[in-house]
């Protein structure tokens, strides 16, 4: 069930992340840190359909702590667009709680794997 409100999550959030991506291309002419943002961004969903044909448990936590750590790095680039000007307040606040949201599942998918792993072995 965690993984279905994942996958929905992660690509509405990497839709999130395109069209923010646009918007800084073509009314800011913002390019080299809205393709960072848009790398680290899109990123997280793809691992995390990854990690749904991970070879093994160790694997599926592996790829989900690497969507971890692109979702902490899209936190960076978001700050860093916001405290540069590029991202008005109202729009760091809407993206940045739906980054945070995404971290908090992350980790307790993450946390939750790591303890059936421990047992199972």
């Amino acid at each position: 069930m965690k993984e279905n409100i994942l996958k929905d999550k992660t690509i509405n959030f990497a839709i999130r992340i395109v069209n923010l991506s646009k918007y800084l291309n073509e009314t800011k002419g913002e390019y080299v840190l809205a393709k960072q943002l848009l790398r680290s961004g899109t990123a997280i969903g793809a691992l995390v359909r990854e990690a749904e044909q991970a070879e093994s448990k160790a694997d599926f936590i592996h790829k989900q702590s690497i969507a971890l750590k692109e979702c902490n790095e899209t936190l960076y680039w978001l700050e860093l667009l916001y405290r540069t000007g590029y991202l008005a307040k109202i729009e760091y606040d809407s993206i940045l709680a739906d980054a945070t949201e995404l971290i908090k599942i992350l980790i307790s998918i993450i946390k939750t794997s790591k303890v059936t792993l421990k047992r199972s072995n």
